[in-house]
């Protein structure tokens, strides 16, 4: 990873999908399930639709459905389920579930039922019994697909906001009014939801550091338990991307970075704790459950074209896309597949890559690495595992040598965790992502 930007990549899983290749033996999912721990499962739905596609996205989503697209797809899913459950072990066990996309409120009220159906008497999930997480957009929180997922059991409802003001919300290529915001919160919070999380972005032309304080503002009158902060990135073939310089430069990393702080600091006063760089959680407030969804944890079992499914060996996935007619065209091929049964895309975990991995998503968390844990797994320390790479964090004061127990960032490596991140990869992975191009 080259140049001194604090804004490199956002890892939100490791390795990137960027990453995977075709697997040229397409071994059967029964194989790749065979003695792993599956007790504990987490189970991801994707759903690829939204209304509009935001100037700043590159996720796996396709703008509107022909008549009887969403049917065909919610058909494929449950077909894809079925053989799914049957390559797991006969007593394998769900703890946590989360539908994402794309936007999965696109879907109609009868049809989230259904998405839940496929859950439950496919997957064999209790929605009631384990935490579920779903995002939504504001223009599709309506009161009626909200009252089907409070009635499944959904704990934890994420609402895409981005900006309270209108202007930056177009800015970003985002069509969406104020007004509209406001009242799908007021829906939120009525459908009783333990948990809301408001996603919002820093980094938007014209956006000022004051103009962000307000936006926060208008967040934290409706009390979340959680809020996200993301910085602006623009990417490939997306809105912004096809109209702006790709990459960061100066000015507009120092803004960024001047932004973040002084959302974090408006958080810290009102009473948020700081999970990770992002995640800002009110003190006291529910949690969606004891151990949060996250989609980095070995044993996620993905369905839809847009997922990817983690095993201790294997990672895989379907094709990944960004350019509309791409995405088209493996949302179409993903209708019409008869069989599931085998992976087409994936990485291979190593050991190295194993270990890379959990400190990636260890580090970058608040809470840091526990010690005595990556011992019991690795049977070592991150420092005999990553000497260079953590005495570099180190030399930039990325560190805090405060407790003893755990290896953790800094206050100021919190801020350049988007730097931290891409530093682990490894030599093959960073190859394979290089050689990427983008569809």
């Amino acid at each position: 990873m080259t140049g001194q930007s604090p804004y490199q990549s956002y890892v939100y899983a490791y390795p990137h999908k960027t990453a995977y290749r075709p697997l040229p033996d397409r071994p059967p999912l029964s194989e790749l399930w065979s003695g792993e721990k599956q007790d504990a499962l987490s189970l991801y739905l994707h759903v690829p639709f939204c209304e509009v596609r935001c100037g700043f996205c590159n996720l796996f989503t396709r703008i509107g459905s022909p008549e009887g697209l969403t049917t065909a797809y919610l058909d494929a899913l449950e077909r894809q389920a079925g053989q799914v459950r049957e390559a797991l072990a006969a007593d394998a066990g769900f703890a946590l579930a989360a539908f994402g996309g794309g936007t999965p409120t696109y879907l109609t009220a009868g049809e989230l039922a259904r998405l839940c159906d496929i859950a439950e008497q496919r997957m064999g999930v209790d929605l009631r019994a384990v935490p579920l997480s779903v995002e939504a957009s504001p223009d599709t929180a309506t009161a009626d697909r909200l009252r089907v997922l409070a009635e499944r059991g959904t704990t934890r409802l994420s609402l895409g906001v981005q900006s309270f003001l209108d202007e930056e919300a177009k800015a970003a290529v985002r069509p969406q009014k104020r007004a509209a915001v406001e009242a799908a919160l007021g829906r939120v919070r009525d459908a009783g939801f333990p948990v809301l999380n408001i996603d919002l972005i820093y980094g938007i032309e014209g956006q000022t550091a004051a103009s962000w304080i307000t936006s926060l503002d208008a967040a934290l009158a409706w009390q979340p338990e959680e809020l996200y902060l993301y910085p602006l990135y623009v990417r490939p073939l997306t809105g912004l991307g096809r109209h702006s310089a790709e990459g960061s430069s100066p000015e507009w990393d120092a803004q960024r970075l001047a932004l973040y702080r002084a959302g974090r600091d408006h958080l810290l006063a009102e009473g948020y704790q700081q999970v990770s760089m992002r995640m800002f959680r009110r003190t006291g407030a529910a949690t969606a459950s004891a151990g949060e969804y996250a989609c980095q944890t070995d044993g996620m079992v993905g369905l839809g074209c847009g997922a990817r499914s983690y095993t201790s060996k294997l990672h895989y996935s379907f094709d990944y896309a960004v350019d509309a007619r791409e995405v088209r065209r493996i949302i179409d091929e993903y209708v019409a597949a008869p069989d599931f049964s085998r992976a087409e895309l994936g990485w291979e975990m190593t050991g190295e890559e194993a270990r890379r991995r959990h400190l990636v998503q260890s580090l970058l968390q608040g809470e840091g690495v526990d010690l005595a844990g990556y011992r019991r797994r690795f049977g070592s320390t991150p420092w005999q595992d990553f000497p260079a790479e953590l005495s570099g964090f180190a030399a930039r004061g990325w560190l805090t040598g405060t407790d003893p127990g755990r290896l953790r960032l800094s206050a100021e490596g919190l801020a350049w965790s988007d730097a931290v991140g891409p530093r682990l990869f490894s030599a093959e992975v960073r190859a394979n992502m290089t050689e990427y191009r983008p569809k």
